[in-house]
């Protein structure tokens, strides 16, 4: 299986540079399988003066709450529960402290899929519209509940940062701030809404194409 680690972080969180690089550490080692969405929620998100920028999202709010985060940075890998790893919410949860992301994404990369997505996306400038072509096949049958979410992120946002100094310096770059800092896998939009799409069919052989705008 893949790796989706979904991050949820703020301009404000002081720890949350550490999480960014530990985060982007796992990708490099793994970069076709472990992929990284940096969601901005929560207090720590939040403008604090005019120049600020706002990363807020429409969905980010009800991701973070499904996880049971307790703290921040914290992180879900593949919205699962982990046997051994105890998550910042407790028993029913999924968000976990930093320190357990790594451990996570082994446990996943170690396990078998039984369906595989290929994912193609266009851009028309002139339009302003973002089509995404998706493919799912199962090589497997599974009695799973599935459900495809397509995430829009986007690289290279200066913004504010802090905390930046001191566990991310590399991130730094020139800009307006002090420090700006150049914000990766930013978390923007899913584009069939917080329930996805669900699949009802998921047997051997199944083949399901889908366009997302």
């Amino acid at each position: 299986k893949n790796v989706i680690l979904e991050e949820f972080t703020g301009i404000y969180c002081q720890f949350c540079p550490d999480g960014h690089l530990i985060a982007q550490n796992l990708h490099n080692a793994n970069p076709n399988d472990v992929f990284l969405i940096n969601i901005h929620t929560g207090g720590y998100a939040n403008p604090n003066g005019p120049s600020d920028p706002d990363f807020n999202t429409l969905f980010g709010g009800t991701i973070a709450n499904n996880s049971g985060l307790t703290g921040y940075p914290a992180g879900t890998v593949n919205r699962s529960a982990f046997t051994g790893i105890t998550p910042q919410g407790g028993s029913g949860t999924t968000a976990l402290s930093r320190g357990d992301w790594s451990a996570a994404a082994a446990d996943v990369l170690a396990q078998s899929s039984y369906v595989n997505v290929g994912v193609q996306a266009s851009y028309d400038m002139v339009t302003g519209i973002l089509t995404v072509n998706t493919e799912t096949y199962y090589t497997q049958t599974t009695t799973n509940i599935n459900v495809l979410h397509v995430a829009v992120v986007q690289n290279n946002v200066a913004g504010p940062q802090t905390g930046a100094l001191s566990y991310n310096p590399g991130a730094i770059i020139s800009g307006p701030w002090n420090p700006t800092y150049n914000h990766q896998h930013m978390f923007r939009h899913l584009m069939d809404g917080a329930n996805g799409l669900e699949f009802n069919t998921t047997t051997a052989g199944t083949f399901i194409p889908n366009t997302h705008t």
